[in-house]
């Protein structure tokens, strides 16, 4: 082939190749990229009612721990009052004596016998011991009696592990009867001693009469 036609073949193969590789690059340009996933609505809605629900139970959980915890405090705080109360009626209960008598009955001694624990269990606790007599007799006989008869439930009580400074005597004699009348029933009322809480047991206060 003479040298001319051969230059002018690789001149033109030379340009092909030049087009080709322009046109390669246009195509790979002109590739469309892809446009990012629109997410779906109801996937959002969906996943917002999960962490709702979610927090409604966390909260709900919450308030139920705290409704138990509250149950249980209430529980205690009962108990705890019944206790006092239970303590309260034995310890301040009233004792009777029969006539002119400052012996100890045995329903005394079983009333008195229920105070111990209750004594024993609050160091704390003191008592004012009351005596009192019914009407018969003379007012300075019924205040020596109704002494007698509140000494003879101190020395009970002191005789079974109750320090004495922890228990002070009164006596009323006739003074403040338990019932009014002038009948056997009436008398046997108001021939007692009393218990009153001066300090420990909860609250003080006075055995009702």
């Amino acid at each position: 082939m003479p040298r001319p036609f051969r230059l002018a073949a690789v001149l033109f193969l030379a340009a092909a190749a030049i087009v080709s590789g322009a046109c390669n690059r246009r195509r790979a340009v002109a590739v469309p990229v892809p446009a990012p996933a629109v997410a779906n609505r109801d996937s959002i809605d969906a996943a917002a009612r999960a962490r709702t629900d979610s927090l409604a139970r966390v909260d709900q959980a919450r308030r139920d721990s705290l409704a138990r915890v509250q149950a249980a405090a209430d529980s205690v705080s009962r108990m705890a009052s019944m206790r006092t109360e239970a303590m309260r009626s034995a310890v301040m209960s009233p004792i009777y004596f029969d006539y002119d008598s400052d012996a100890l009955s045995e329903d005394a001694r079983s009333k008195l016998d229920a105070k111990l624990p209750f004594l024993s269990a609050d160091q704390a606790m003191r008592l004012r011991i009351a005596g009192h007599a019914d009407e018969r007799g003379s007012d300075e006989y019924n205040l020596a009696l109704g002494q007698r008869r509140a000494a003879a439930a101190k020395r009970y009580l002191a005789q079974r592990g109750i320090a004495d400074a922890r228990i002070e005597i009164i006596s009323y004699g006739e003074e403040r009867p338990a019932e009014q009348g002038a009948d056997e029933s009436v008398w046997r009322q108001n021939r007692r001693a009393e218990f009153e809480i001066t300090a420990g047991g909860g609250q003080p206060g006075t055995s009702g009469s």
